[in-house]
Formats: C-alpha cells, structure tokens, sequence
C-alpha cells in the first residue's frame, strides 16, 4: 500500500522556537494519520514539528512527488512537562502514544530536531542533502527512487553527481540535491556495504543521465 500523500502542508510543518523548560517529545501516530494527528494537536494548542521529505510515488503506470512524512507515524510535540496537560495527547485523535520513559515522557536528545530545522525549507520538507558527503546515498525522488547510489560531487548550481547500478550498469546520474540522502552509517550499515559492493566495477565506464 502506497503512503497516504501529504499535498498540502499545514501550521504545524513549521516549527516555533522552543520557550524556556520546553523539550521536544515524539509522538507515534496512528498508520497514515500523521497530519491527522498534528491537526488536532495544534487546535489544542500545542506546537507541533511534522518534518517532512520529497517522496516519488507510482500509481497505475504514472509517477509523481509528493511531501511525505519523513518518519512515517512520527511528529514531534514541544512540551513543558510542569505546564502542560501532557496526558490528553494519549487520546487525541490520530495519535497512538506519547513516547514514555517510565512514568514520563521521554525527551527527543539535544539538537535531534533542531537539526532537521536547521535542514528544513519553508515548508517544513528537509533536506537532508545538505549534509551530503562522498560515499552510499539514497534516491528519494525521481524515477530512480528508493535505489541505491554513490554521491560523487556537488556542482555550482546545486545539483548533485551520483553513480547508480541500473541492470549491471554504471550510470552517472545529474539530478537536484534534494533528490537524494546520505546513508546513516549507524542504522544503515548492510545498505552501505551493499552499495560500495555494487559500484566495485571502474567509474570511468559508467554512462550519464540527468534528470530534474
């Protein structure tokens, strides 16, 4: 089943500056209810961080982008624990919980967030090439989405070098730098390997494609 798509993104997309006391909490929603779930957090006035990515969907033939969560059936809640009704998130609709540690909720670490901020446009889609180093990435949209890759360079206008296998072939791949993401090596490292292992053939043979 393909993702619910996310078109048009809400208030909640974009977050607030944290007031004094408050941390960032993670919140798990229902399955596909991630907007759903923001919605009824933000009309209770709490502020809400829906981080998003660029994901390309195909449906009957027909490809498209569209924004999606970027960590499906997860969004993030600002919350001062000596202020705030925290208990009521549990039955706000769209949510499944509220991410506990004991009898409390457990606090996002440090700079978590505020990273994804920091990499995040106005319209809350993250773009997480901007951390893009040499080495295994991941195509998030375009026809080659969710295939693995090598990054190669950055040019001038932004636009990113890639290496793909496609059907035993190196292809040298153009495209935007928000159409890929680095490979976290500490979760992904079977990804990793398993890219470097694709691309053991000489680079110099590889083709070139561009696309938008």
């Amino acid at each position: 089943m393909l993702d619910s798509p996310v078109s048009t993104p809400g208030p909640w997309s974009v977050a607030m500056r944290l007031q004094e006391c408050e941390r960032w909490y993670a919140v798990h929603s229902q399955p596909f209810a991630e907007d759903r779930a923001a919605r009824q957090l933000s009309d209770q006035g709490f502020p809400i961080y829906l981080p998003r990515r660029r994901k390309t969907v195909r449906h009957a033939r027909k490809m498209r982008t569209i924004d999606a969560p970027l960590f499906p059936r997860y969004l993030f809640v600002a919350l001062d624990l000596t202020r705030d009704q925290w208990r009521k998130i549990n039955s706000t609709f769209g949510v499944s919980r509220l991410l506990m540690s004991g009898e409390q909720p457990q606090a996002v670490p440090p700079g978590v967030v505020e990273a994804l901020l920091e990499s995040a446009d106005g319209n809350g889609v993250v773009d997480l090439a901007r951390t893009l180093k040499p080495g295994p990435v991941r195509m998030m949209a375009g026809p080659f989405a969710e295939q693995l890759a090598l990054f190669e360079a950055l040019d001038d206008t932004g636009r990113v070098r890639v290496l793909l296998d496609i059907m035993g072939r190196q292809v040298r791949v153009l495209t935007e730098a928000r159409n890929v993401a680095p490979i976290d090596a500490r979760t992904d490292k079977g990804h990793g390997a398993q890219a470097r292992r694709s691309f053991a053939l000489s680079r110099r043979r590889a083709s070139k494609l561009e696309f938008s």
